[in-house]
């Protein structure tokens, strides 16, 4: 799956911008989440990550005016991509306002 998402920030207020929203979302998932790997090289954050049973990785690319989220979905998360990418959208927006 792969999403791209506009953004107006700078790219360093943008990296800051999901560096802030993962603090808050590892402290909202505490114990129903376990992230494998979260790691930054530059502008590219790569993450896996097991939610509900399920394992997803991938990379949020940071990019001077977007974002480009890449997800690995397994098989069983792939029927519901579309809502799964509007949830995303809806969560990045949130975090821009």
């Amino acid at each position: 799956m792969q999403v791209q998402i506009p953004h107006k920030f700078t790219q360093a207020q943008a990296i800051q911008q999901v560096k802030r929203a993962l603090d808050e979302g590892r402290a909202k998932a505490a114990g129903q989440a376990t992230i494998h790997e979260e790691r930054w090289e530059d502008n590219v954050l790569h993450f896996d990550v097991t939610a509900q049973g399920q394992r997803i990785s991938g990379t949020v690319t940071v990019n001077p005016d977007n974002f480009d989220i890449y997800a690995k979905l397994p098989l069983m998360l792939r029927m519901f991509e579309g809502r799964i990418e509007a949830a995303i959208k809806e969560q990045v927006q949130g975090m821009l306002r």
